[in-house]
């Protein structure tokens, strides 16, 4: 039983970081001037954001729908190494 939670721990641990990477590439992808030269004012400016109307939350919103992106692909990857190794 401890084993199993070690490798969940371990497992989340993984996707978190994950996430975390996609969140700073889309991050400094989608606003690399504003990263650059006003990084500390782009982020108080946040509250005030208006993305789509999605105000603050919209970093998160645009990270979740590309981590769920990632985690297709990579089911269709393992699917296929799986189908075409047998």
């Amino acid at each position: 039983m401890l084993i199993i939670i070690i490798r969940i721990r371990i497992r989340m641990k993984k996707e978190i970081y994950i996430f975390i990477g996609i969140f700073l590439f889309l991050a400094i992808g989608m606003h690399f001037k504003e990263w650059t030269n006003y990084p500390l004012e782009h982020i108080l400016a946040l509250p005030s954001a208006g993305a789509y109307g999605m105000g603050a939350a919209h970093p998160l919103i645009f990270t979740l729908i590309g981590y769920v992106v990632f985690v297709i692909f990579r089911s269709i990857i393992r699917l296929a190494k799986r189908i075409f190794t047998r």
